[in-house]
């Protein structure tokens, strides 16, 4: 460790405390979730309304129709559709009004009058906030009216989820293709799914599993009128202090920003020529080019197909009047956008990776090390093309219906293939670690006497990504819906935004120190100080996924509290941004990289903006708790997932390019289109519909409920399909930017003169140290 032990100690704390936290509400979240009855029994009957087994079977019925790509469960998932949670618990909470005011007075409730009405609802209140579950026997007991309510509730999803033409307009407005689900059984099962996750969204948490103080097993979410279902104390109380920490992290970072500046050292001389042209490529280098090549490929196809879904939300089934639900539904083509995001961004990053192993390994590649390069590029286009396939045939219903959570589709967001594929991405991601290992461990390990620190920090982040990929195995088709939300977040959150980012922020430090573009020094502890800010808030942060998915108070406070600080080092973005600019002066051989830094300064004012701002927006409990599950998320997901990984990976590709097609040129004037278009094509779709949009959902959330928000009533309005049709401007320029970076890359790899096969002439690890 040496000069940079108290950086290492700091991060090694940092990691001990906040993975401690992790482990331990994690355990929490195994003992307090929501139970799910042996029995669902209706007073003075025997015969169960539902079992357990039968609202698990609902939950994978729920599945194969695509689980969070059509609407949403406890808020997560997407945002055409209702949340199925709050959209249940809604009309189960009308028709028990309805059936109880024919009952007791022979009207229809909004014919009763003030007090009679008040009357209704405070017997509403009570029976559905009363936890009737007995733990001894488990079972649950309802009341005969409430099981009408039920009956009633069921029988319109039965229809809503068949080809009834009764609901044609409706399936429509959700962007449901005809016969969602067409096992009459199936829906049945799915609708007790539903009814058990809008009960614990109603029924107050028993004192044996961290309850007593008023509030739901998901902590009063979704907000809900008529049964009180409103923010709780605690709540505001964490939602205040996360603002507050966010406050004092900010102040601390300044002063200890300023503080690590005044004692930088100058940058270095640049070398005459780039280091990295001195040196011949290696075959594995060479063979990057199919990687760059699928990178573009998956990125267009992910940008037009992100188009085709968001034209669902004006038209449901049909695309500028050709019906094509039948055959690529919104659930599918929104499963396929997410997942070709997923699958080019990582594909950057891996090629990222491949080319810098030999890089490190002094010019020279292991043994082997090609053919392994070759193997992985054509596992990853199988699962690829695989996990796309079985997303079809599940969704389809073409598959048999136990195969699907194997090969077709898990229903969960970011997720969402086969666990045969994702258990095969896993094997991929941890083959790359292997050939990262081969090249990066004999130098680590070298007893040669260089600093190996940022090595050592590099190391420690390719492991990561090799392994913690895997959690999202931890779970199965018939998990805890709270237990599964849990682990698909360390997959979301942390592997992605923690672990990739420090891969990031070492990868480009590696890159500079050893173009003699910064000084070693600085690039090391630059590196360890960001990675301990960024797991101090990203690690125990993860919870802030979790407020409402059935986790007790503490995990609010803590997922609150360190989330905030996720927000901290984002504010010094503005200056990375600015000397990532500045790079491309330092040298007259450095304006061949000018795109490729360009990318990585719009990775920093994306996230700034769109992980800092927008996301810090949607952060705090209160805000969470109106605005989960409403358009304000995806203008966060698609500023910091494109801004700051997207641009990333483009970045990336881009300086892979410049060396393993050292004769090509990058052409001025398409990359500029390129480069802007799609900063202003993000911009656009964002500020003229997404948020706009957003915002309006959270009035509506607030004053009448989260149902009312996502209702086909609202969104059908006429000035909000006007919202969504102006994305098409916004999307049209986006997708205009990338066909010319897509180009760029395309005409690179196969029109640009390969570079010779010469033998290495020198090692650059240590260049710079």
């Amino acid at each position: 460790m040496g000069k940079y032990a108290k950086y290492w100690y700091t991060l090694i704390g940092v990691l001990i405390v906040t993975f401690s936290l992790l482990g331990f509400y994690g355990a929490e979240v195994y003992r307090t979730a929501p139970p799910i009855p042996g029995q669902v029994l209706v007073q003075g009957s025997d015969k169960p309304l539902y079992t357990k087994d039968g609202i698990l079977d609902g939950q994978t019925a729920w599945q194969s129709v695509g689980g969070m790509q059509l609407g949403s469960i406890l808020g997560h998932g997407a945002y055409q559709a209702p949340d199925w949670t709050a959209d249940w618990l809604h009309r189960e909470l009308t028709a028990w009004l309805e059936l109880a005011a024919q009952k007791d007075h022979g009207k229809a409730f909004a014919d009763l009058d003030v007090g009679q009405q008040a009357v209704l609802r405070d017997r509403l209140k009570t029976e559905y906030r009363t936890n009737t579950y007995d733990k001894a026997k488990d079972t649950m007991v309802i009341s005969p009216l409430r099981a009408e309510a039920i009956a009633m509730t069921a029988q319109y999803y039965d229809k809503l989820f068949s080809n009834d033409p009764s609901l044609q307009k409706t399936r429509e407005s959700y962007a449901m293709k005809e016969n969602t689900l067409p096992s009459a059984e199936r829906r049945a099962q799915m609708a007790g799914f539903f009814f058990w996750t809008s009960w614990a969204a109603s029924t107050e948490r028993s004192a044996d599993l961290g309850g007593g103080n008023g509030a739901t097993y998901t902590n009063n979410w979704p907000h809900e009128p008529l049964i009180g279902n409103q923010p709780t104390g605690e709540n505001m109380v964490w939602s205040v202090m996360s603002v507050v920490i966010m406050m004092a992290g900010v102040g601390f970072l300044v002063w200890g920003w300023a503080f690590l500046r005044k004692h930088d050292e100058q940058d270095p001389v640049p070398p005459a020529h780039d280091p990295l042209t001195r040196v011949a490529l290696t075959p594995s280098q060479r063979a990057l080019g199919k990687y760059l090549f699928l990178v573009v490929a998956l990125f267009v196809f992910q940008v037009f197909i992100g188009g085709f879904t968001a034209h669902y939300t004006l038209e449901g089934q049909t695309f500028y009047g050709i019906d094509l639900s039948q055959w690529f539904p919104y659930a599918l083509t929104r499963t396929w956008h997410i997942q070709a995001a997923l699958f080019w961004i990582a594909t950057g990053f891996l090629a990222a990776g491949l080319f810098l192993a030999p890089v490190i390994n002094g010019g020279k590649d292991p043994k082997y090390q090609k053919l392994g390069v070759d193997v992985l590029f054509w596992a990853l286009v199988v699962v690829c093309v695989g996990s796309f396939v079985g997303n079809y045939l599940a969704i389809a219903h073409v598959m048999p219906q136990e195969w699907s959570f194997w090969l077709g589709h898990q229903g969960y967001e970011y997720v969402e293939l086969g666990r045969l594929w994702q258990t095969a991405k896993f094997a991929g991601i941890a083959f790359w670690l292997v050939l990262m290992a081969r090249a990066i461990f004999p130098v680590l390990l070298a007893p040669n006497g260089q600093d190996k620190n940022l090595l050592a920090l590099l190391t420690c982040s390719v492991v990561c990504i090799g392994l913690f990929y895997g959690t999202g195995l931890f779970y199965g088709e018939r998990t805890h819906i709270s237990v599964m939300e849990y682990w698909r977040w360390w997959v979301v959150h942390l592997w992605v935004e923690g672990f990739f980012e420090v891969f990031a922020t070492t990868a480009l430090a590696f890159i500079f120190s050893t173009l003699g573009l910064v000084s070693y020094r600085m690039a090391t502890a630059a590196s360890l100080a960001s990675a301990s800010l960024f797991m101090l808030g990203g690690v125990p942060g993860t919870f802030h996924h979790l407020y409402f998915s059935g986790t007790t108070t503490p995990v609010m406070a803590v997922g609150a509290s360190f989330s905030a600080l996720e927000v901290v080092p984002l504010v010094v973005l503005g200056h990375e941004a600015w000397e990532h600019w500045s790079l491309q002066h330092k040298a007259p051989w450095m304006a061949k990289l000018r795109w490729p830094l360009m990318c990585f300064v719009a990775v920093a004012f994306w996230n700034m903006l769109g992980a800092g701002v927008f996301g810090f927006m949607i952060n705090p409990p209160i805000s969470l708790y109106y605005i989960q599950g409403l358009n304000t998320t995806p203008v966060h997901a698609h500023a910091a997932l494109f801004g700051v990984y997207g641009f990333l990976a483009l970045g990336f590709t881009l300086l892979i390019l410049r060396y393993v097609r050292p004769q090509m040129q990058f052409n001025e004037r398409l990359m500029k289109t390129g480069f802007w278009w799609l900063n202003a094509g993000l911009v656009l779709m964002i500020s003229t519909s997404l948020l706009p949009i957003g915002l309006f959902q959270f009035h509506a959330s607030v004053t009448h409920g989260l149902w009312y928000a996502r209702s086909e009533e609202f969104l059908q309005q006429p000035f909000l399909e006007t919202l969504r049709w102006v994305r098409t401007f916004g999307d049209l320029v986006f997708i205009t930017g990338a066909l010319c970076v897509t180009w760029q890359v395309v005409s690179g790899v196969l029109f640009a003169p390969r570079a010779p096969a010469a033998p290495s002439t020198g090692a650059l690890a240590g260049a710079n140290r």
